[in-house]
Protein backbone atom coordinates (compact mmCIF):
# COMPACT_ATOMS: atom_id res chain seq x y z
CA UNK A 1 0.00 0.00 0.00
CA UNK A 2 2.69 2.64 0.69
CA UNK A 3 5.25 3.56 -1.36
CA UNK A 4 7.80 5.57 1.19
CA UNK A 5 7.53 7.52 4.16
CA UNK A 6 9.33 10.81 4.65
CA UNK A 7 10.30 12.33 7.76
CA UNK A 8 11.66 15.65 8.78
CA UNK A 9 15.74 16.44 9.87
CA UNK A 10 16.94 19.60 10.91
CA UNK A 11 20.05 18.40 11.28
CA UNK A 12 20.84 15.33 8.63
CA UNK A 13 24.38 14.35 9.44
CA UNK A 14 22.87 13.75 13.08
CA UNK A 15 20.02 11.97 11.79
CA UNK A 16 22.17 9.75 9.84
CA UNK A 17 24.03 9.31 12.89
CA UNK A 18 21.09 8.20 14.42
CA UNK A 19 19.47 5.99 11.37
CA UNK A 20 22.26 4.49 10.55
CA UNK A 21 22.97 3.02 14.00
CA UNK A 22 19.36 2.61 14.89
CA UNK A 23 17.79 0.41 11.72
CA UNK A 24 21.25 -1.78 11.48
CA UNK A 25 19.52 -4.48 13.74
CA UNK A 26 16.71 -4.55 11.88
CA UNK A 27 18.71 -5.17 8.65
CA UNK A 28 17.91 -2.03 7.02
CA UNK A 29 20.55 0.93 5.65
CA UNK A 30 20.94 4.12 4.00
CA UNK A 31 20.47 3.57 -0.06
CA UNK A 32 20.95 6.76 -0.98
CA UNK A 33 22.64 9.93 0.31
CA UNK A 34 21.99 13.76 -1.10
CA UNK A 35 22.80 16.66 0.33
CA UNK A 36 19.18 17.50 1.54
CA UNK A 37 18.02 13.46 1.99
CA UNK A 38 19.05 10.14 3.02
CA UNK A 39 17.04 6.74 1.83
CA UNK A 40 16.86 3.74 3.79
CA UNK A 41 15.54 -0.18 2.88
CA UNK A 42 16.81 -3.29 2.85
CA UNK A 43 19.88 -3.87 1.06
CA UNK A 44 20.04 -4.22 -2.60
CA UNK A 45 16.16 -2.50 -2.40
CA UNK A 46 14.34 0.55 -3.06
CA UNK A 47 14.58 2.99 -0.11
CA UNK A 48 11.39 3.24 1.72
CA UNK A 49 12.08 5.87 4.69
CA UNK A 50 13.33 8.99 3.63
CA UNK A 51 14.79 11.32 6.29
CA UNK A 52 14.89 14.76 4.74
CA UNK A 53 15.14 18.77 5.35
CA UNK A 54 11.93 20.61 4.59
CA UNK A 55 11.96 21.31 0.80
CA UNK A 56 10.35 24.59 1.72
CA UNK A 57 13.31 25.41 4.16
CA UNK A 58 10.94 25.90 7.69
CA UNK A 59 11.96 23.78 10.10
CA UNK A 60 11.16 20.03 10.63
CA UNK A 61 8.70 19.31 13.15
CA UNK A 62 7.14 15.94 14.14
CA UNK A 63 3.35 14.67 13.82
CA UNK A 64 1.39 14.51 16.52
CA UNK A 65 0.03 10.54 16.18
CA UNK A 66 2.32 9.96 14.28
CA UNK A 67 4.57 7.06 14.69
CA UNK A 68 6.53 4.76 11.83
CA UNK A 69 6.64 1.11 12.46
CA UNK A 70 9.65 -1.00 11.29
CA UNK A 71 9.70 -5.07 11.11
CA UNK A 72 11.86 -6.45 13.21
CA UNK A 73 13.30 -10.40 12.76
CA UNK A 74 13.08 -11.11 16.85
CA UNK A 75 13.12 -9.71 20.12
CA UNK A 76 16.90 -9.25 19.95
CA UNK A 77 16.93 -7.26 17.14
CA UNK A 78 14.30 -4.89 18.87
CA UNK A 79 16.34 -4.71 22.10
CA UNK A 80 18.91 -3.64 19.96
CA UNK A 81 16.89 -1.20 18.09
CA UNK A 82 16.23 0.49 21.06
CA UNK A 83 20.02 0.69 22.59
CA UNK A 84 20.91 1.88 19.72
CA UNK A 85 18.42 4.68 19.32
CA UNK A 86 19.39 5.59 23.13
CA UNK A 87 22.92 5.76 22.36
CA UNK A 88 23.00 7.94 19.22
CA UNK A 89 20.41 10.69 20.35
CA UNK A 90 17.00 9.04 20.43
CA UNK A 91 14.79 9.29 23.36
CA UNK A 92 12.73 6.66 25.08
CA UNK A 93 8.80 6.44 24.42
CA UNK A 94 8.23 2.67 25.72
CA UNK A 95 11.01 0.05 26.56
CA UNK A 96 11.45 -3.20 24.87
CA UNK A 97 8.32 -5.78 25.24
CA UNK A 98 5.45 -7.52 24.71
CA UNK A 99 2.07 -5.83 24.54
CA UNK A 100 -0.42 -7.68 24.85
CA UNK A 101 -3.55 -5.46 24.54
CA UNK A 102 -2.48 -5.76 20.81
CA UNK A 103 -1.97 -9.20 20.49
CA UNK A 104 -0.33 -12.07 22.76
CA UNK A 105 2.94 -12.05 20.97
CA UNK A 106 3.13 -8.71 20.40
CA UNK A 107 6.72 -7.35 21.10
CA UNK A 108 7.67 -3.80 20.52
CA UNK A 109 9.85 -0.56 21.48
CA UNK A 110 9.18 2.79 20.96
CA UNK A 111 11.64 5.75 20.75
CA UNK A 112 12.17 9.03 19.68
CA UNK A 113 14.65 10.45 16.66
CA UNK A 114 16.86 13.40 17.81
CA UNK A 115 14.01 15.61 16.03
CA UNK A 116 11.01 13.78 17.66
CA UNK A 117 9.87 11.53 15.82
CA UNK A 118 8.24 8.19 16.93
CA UNK A 119 9.36 5.41 15.48
CA UNK A 120 9.08 1.76 16.94
CA UNK A 121 10.46 -1.89 15.82
CA UNK A 122 7.95 -5.07 15.95
CA UNK A 123 7.55 -8.53 16.04
CA UNK A 124 4.55 -10.04 16.40
CA UNK A 125 5.56 -14.44 16.26
CA UNK A 126 5.12 -16.56 18.80
CA UNK A 127 8.75 -16.93 20.54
Amino acid sequence: MLRYVTLGSNDLARSARFYDAALAPLGYCRLVTTDREIGYGLPGATAELWVLTPFNGAAATFGNGTDVAFDAPSHAAIDAFHAAALANGGSDEGAPGLRRHYTPTFYTAYVRDPDGNKLNAVFDAPV
